[in-house]
């Protein structure tokens, strides 16, 4: 059986015509190229949006978490100002457990910032009382009733403090 190559000769198209077929394949598979590059992109912006938003979910959970131990700080504090020097065992187990808190803190981003002495910031202070005082500058933190808390270098709790004024 001989087989003649030329008698499927009229489905063949022009030399031609198989140019300009490449170049429509071509155009396609560029298209496509270009689409599946967007969409991998796209894809991958989605992932890190999602560990974003997955990071600020966990973030405020331990916020909500965290911001009762500040209440208990405080009065470990405030026992440890009131503490007389016949308690002195008292006073030196109340300084460990609070050493021990504050680095338990500091150890998850969370650090304390003194507000005495500085000019009243309303973004992290939050005013409770105003002391009249001769000669004093007005707006400055007289006194902390609470400390304020920084948390990965944002406000996780304002200071709640005395100003004084006029």
């Amino acid at each position: 059986m001989n087989i003649n190559i030329f008698e499927n000769a009229p489905y063949l198209l022009p030399p031609a015509d198989l140019l300009s077929e490449i170049q429509r394949k071509n155009e396609v598979i560029f298209i496509e190229r270009d689409m599946n590059l967007r969409t991998h992109a796209d894809f991958k912006n989605y992932k890190r949006r999602i560990e974003r938003e997955k990071n600020k979910i966990t973030q405020e959970a331990n916020r909500e978490l965290i911001i009762p131990f500040l209440d208990i700080l405080d009065d470990i504090e405030k026992a440890m100002k009131c503490v007389d020097d016949k308690k002195q065992v008292s006073i030196t187990v109340l300084s460990l457990i609070h050493k021990k808190f504050l680095i338990f803190l500091e150890s998850r981003g969370i650090l304390p910032f003194i507000s005495v002495g500085s000019k009243f910031d309303h973004n992290i202070h939050d005013t409770v009382d105003m002391i009249v005082q001769e000669g004093s500058e007005q707006g400055i933190v007289y006194d902390e009733i609470c400390r304020g808390y920084l948390w990965n270098n944002e406000l996780l709790r304002p200071a709640k403090v005395r100003v004084t004024g006029y």
